[in-house]
């Protein structure tokens, strides 16, 4: 491990590594106890999809999702609109636990959000072992976050938030409830996604709507605005939190 990644391990066996990423900080590889990876880093397909993550496509008009964004009437567009989520220290580091600082900033380094945010991993029996991320994010004036959805675009594009871009798999069985496959679980408000892929399955807990896609790629999402914008007035603070369930099969 390079000072830039931290291993998180569960019983003495490193389960995921957490990278300080340029852009963004991100969990990859991520595996079951087994050792299976269950996570895309950087895919052809979406080179800013980065294993698990926290971000958004549009926060106060600054992309910190990378790739293209969707402007309202013109579509993905090219944009320098850039920012970055800067790790600013950690307030403890264990093996299995990180409590980390982050300013969420844009494109000329101005603060638009500050986050703590804890990371825990524990086992839950001889084939699983959880993952939970939660955050805090303070905005020190109003913050609006937005999905391409939310911007205009259709199709149920409303990502961002947890994302987790899921290892390739170009079948694989995603449920939630009595919803089956990428049209039904996209945008349901189900407790809980499931997700199996040859070796390894993952539930999926700790979000108000989903985003989910099988088909154009394999990901999953705790989305925050997926039909409607989240909004932080300034000097509150919101708290959030996501886990999943990671089994070998």
């Amino acid at each position: 491990m390079t000072p830039m990644e931290i291993g998180l391990e569960v019983s003495a066996r490193t389960v995921a590594t957490y990278v300080l990423g340029e852009t963004r900080p991100f969990l990859h590889p991520i595996r079951t106890l087994g050792g299976v990876v269950i996570s895309d880093c950087e895919p052809e397909d979406h080179t800013w999809h980065l294993g698990l993550s926290l971000a958004m496509q549009d926060v106060n008009g600054t992309n910190l999702w990378g790739g293209r964004t969707y402007v309202r009437g013109q579509g993905y567009t090219w944009l320098d609109d850039h920012g970055r989520i800067t790790h600013e220290g950690f307030d403890a580091q264990e093996p299995g636990r990180l409590v980390q600082r982050l300013a969420w900033r844009d494109r000329d380094g101005g603060v638009l959000l500050l986050e703590r945010r804890t990371i825990e991993a524990s086992p839950v029996d001889d084939q699983s072992w959880r993952l939970a991320l939660s955050w805090e994010l303070t905005a020190p004036e109003k913050v609006v976050m937005g999905s391409p959805t939310t911007n205009g675009r259709e199709y149920g594009a409303g990502y961002g938030g947890a994302f987790m871009r899921l290892a390739p798999d170009p079948s694989p069985l995603v449920q939630a409830g009595a919803l089956r496959g990428e049209d039904e679980v996209n945008g349901c408000r189900e407790p809980e996604v499931y997700w199996r892929s040859p070796g390894f399955a993952a539930t999926f807990r700790g979000a108000q709507q989903w985003f989910v896609r099988t088909g154009i790629y394999p990901g999953v999402c705790a989305a925050w605005a997926f039909e409607e914008v989240k909004v932080i007035d300034a000097g509150q603070t919101w708290h959030g939190h996501f886990e999943m369930t990671i089994s070998d099969i």
